[in-house]
């Protein structure tokens, strides 16, 4: 598949993305939105995690009942390298990049895989400006190339879907109340993102499909919101208050 039209069948998931999660508004329907995951993604398992959340953790998987319930069952999180580094890492991290030495996790990974978790995975940490911490992860059954050409391929929508996703289930569990943490729109998201990854505006504008002056309006409106100075100040703000990850 060549690069442009690689770029523009990702660019149409990521519109599918955002557009079926716009529609979710209980965690109902977020949960039905995970489980979509699956086929929008083409892998077998989709997750979402708050890891850090007022009240009790909250989490939606698409594993099996027996595995979802003997992880449970047995407190695997306490031993789960996918979760621990979730508190110590700002970056996407495949699975394979974290040391299962010790023998709690081996037998766990052991499990996991029987269990029809998959062999590959990638996890996403997102923070929020009020220590919130979650994490959105994705998981297959395939070889070694294919997962690495895979993450490769689907990075940068892994990076925003999971800030999407991050602020859909904020936006949910705080319906009714007075908010006072700051929201970006998908498109402010996008753009403060690539520009903070040292893109030019340019290229950032070729790359979502909309004029330099579109994407102006865009930066703008963010600053405002973030009440920056000025577009690096901006990037910095969003980047601090878990608005976006770069």
């Amino acid at each position: 598949m060549g690069e442009i039209t690689l770029r523009n069948f990702v660019q149409t998931k990521l519109q599918i993305f955002c557009d079926r999660l716009a529609s979710c508004n209980t965690f109902e329907d977020l949960h039905d939105f995970i489980e979509g995951l699956r086929g929008l993604f083409e892998v077998e398992h989709a997750v979402y995690h708050a890891a850090n959340r007022k009240g009790e953790p909250f989490a939606i998987v698409t594993y099996s009942n027996d595995w979802a319930n003997y992880y449970e069952k047995e407190k695997l999180y306490r031993v789960d390298p996918v979760v621990l580094n979730a508190f110590q890492r700002f970056h996407p991290y495949d699975w394979k990049s974290l040391s299962w030495d010790s023998k709690p996790a081996r037998l766990m990974l052991v499990d996991a895989i029987d269990g029809g978790v998959g062999n590959q995975g990638i996890s996403i940490p997102v923070r929020g400006p009020n220590g919130e911490l979650s994490l959105f992860s994705l998981s297959h059954t395939a070889s070694d190339e294919y997962w690495l050409r895979f993450c490769e391929d689907h990075m940068q929508m892994l990076l925003l879907g999971a800030h999407y996703l991050h602020q859909k289930a904020r936006s949910i569990e705080h319906q009714g109340v007075n908010r006072l943490y700051t929201t970006l729109s998908p498109r402010e998201v996008d753009a403060l993102t690539y520009l903070g990854t040292g893109r030019s505006r340019s290229q950032v504008a070729e790359h979502l499909n909309i004029s330099e002056h579109t994407l102006r309006v865009y930066i703008e409106s963010a600053r405002f919101k973030l009440g920056a100075l000025n577009t690096v100040n901006a990037v910095a703000r969003a980047v601090s208050n878990g608005l976006i990850n770069i």
